[in-house]
């Protein structure tokens, strides 16, 4: 399946969950990975089992958030493997409140490495996508984009990411560049499961009621997600933008 060869691929929050699994899936299609995380072991740990499967990967410590750092990290990535033309923005922290109680600076965390990483990300790449009339960005945004109690500030960061790649998509189609977004629904990850210690209930008991709640009674897989995001980095979904798929197991948005 290599629909991907021989295109270099970034993939943000790549160190686990989400991120490692989409890596790995890029890679089995034949993409060369550019890992980017603050866990620099983590990325270091997921660009090891790409190579240990025959795939190309480099590991970069980016904070996403801060410019200068991801103007680094994608210059970094054009000369070791090539110009990255595949962006996935995944890298994403969770930092749950009601709104009474949120301080300031959870809403800060929150909207600077979702949002703000994203526009730092899609602005630094699609100069190289431009240049070679080609490019796929793919943001994750969440089912928690239509609103989710305790998460103002996520709810609102994933709904504007929506925004920002509609807008990405009427501005860069021209060049041949696609943008679309990924909406998980409920998927077992590191991060869901610091959502149950935050409600005082068992992981196991989480996902049962969350399970009881989806039309095809299971909650996602990182799996799930990846397999999402490769549709829309693929050569074959060039007539596709401006979309985001609820990967959710029912109706929604």
């Amino acid at each position: 399946m290599d629909t991907l060869r021989p295109r270099t691929a970034i993939v943000t929050g790549a160190a686990r969950g989400l991120g490692r699994a989409i890596a790995l899936e890029l890679a089995r299609r034949g993409a060369q990975l550019a890992l980017f995380d603050l866990d620099l072991d983590g990325v270091t740990e997921t660009a090891q089992l790409i190579r240990g499967s025959g795939g190309e990967a480099a590991a970069f410590a980016v904070d996403v958030s801060d410019e200068q750092s991801v103007r680094d990290g994608v210059a970094g990535v054009a000369e070791r493997l090539g110009p990255p033309l595949i962006l996935v923005n995944n890298a994403g922290v969770l930092r749950d409140d009601l709104l009474f109680k949120m301080p300031v600076e959870n809403w800060d965390t929150i909207m600077n490495v979702h949002l703000r990483g994203a526009f730092l990300l899609s602005r630094e790449a699609q100069q190289h996508m431009v240049d070679h009339g080609w490019g796929r960005i793919v943001n994750i945004s969440s089912t928690s984009a239509l609103g989710n109690a305790g998460q103002a500030n996520y709810s609102a960061a994933k709904a504007g990411i929506q925004g920002l790649t509609k807008t990405l998509a009427l501005e860069l189609g021209r060049f041949g560049i696609t943008a679309n977004a990924v909406a998980p629904g409920f998927t077992v990850t590191d991060m869901t499961r610091s959502v149950a210690e935050r409600l005082g209930i068992g992981f196991d008991e989480l996902v049962a009621r969350e399970a009881a709640a989806v039309p095809v009674r299971r909650v996602g897989t990182p799996e799930d997600i990846a397999h999402a995001v490769a549709f829309f980095a693929d050569e074959a979904s060039g007539f596709v933008s401006g979309q985001v798929l609820y990967v959710a197991g029912g109706p929604r948005g």
